[in-house]
């Protein structure tokens, strides 16, 4: 028990010190600079900018960070008001309708495309969205 103690009390001090502070240098005044800088520097080294966040407007949105799941672009259709034509455009989107004269039911969310009445399509989208559990955004 000593021993750690005893090497705390040496390391702890002995890392704030490595760590050292430097001066920190207020650039000259306008008057004193020449006046095309290249690059902006902080002490004598460059200073380094990563790429700018671009500014969102209304009419654009935002690209994910990684690209959503089924389930996550199923509940985000959710979000529309429900029995409209909005929300069957939404659910057309994620699985392209390709309609056929005698559907068999619907035993999965990728089997409503193939209904060939709009209605009964997004009925058939909804009982399947509705059956997912909300997960996390």
């Amino acid at each position: 028990m000593r021993y750690i103690i005893l090497a705390l009390a040496l390391f702890c001090p002995a890392a704030a010190l490595a760590q050292g502070t430097t001066p920190v240098t207020t650039p000259p005044p306008a008057a004193d600079r020449p006046a095309a800088t290249p690059q902006p520097m902080v002490g004598d080294k460059p200073l380094v900018q990563v790429g700018k966040k671009s500014a969102v407007t209304k009419g654009e949105k935002a690209a994910p960070g990684k690209p959503q799941s089924v389930a996550q672009k199923l509940q985000a259709c959710q979000d529309i008001d429900d029995a409209t034509k909005e929300r069957l455009m939404c659910y057309d989107e994620i699985f392209k309708p390709q309609p056929k004269p005698k559907a068999a039911p619907a035993k999965g969310v990728a089997e409503c495309r193939f209904v060939k009445e709009e209605d009964e399509r997004l009925t058939c989208y909804n009982g399947f969205a509705d059956k997912i559990p909300r997960l996390p955004r």
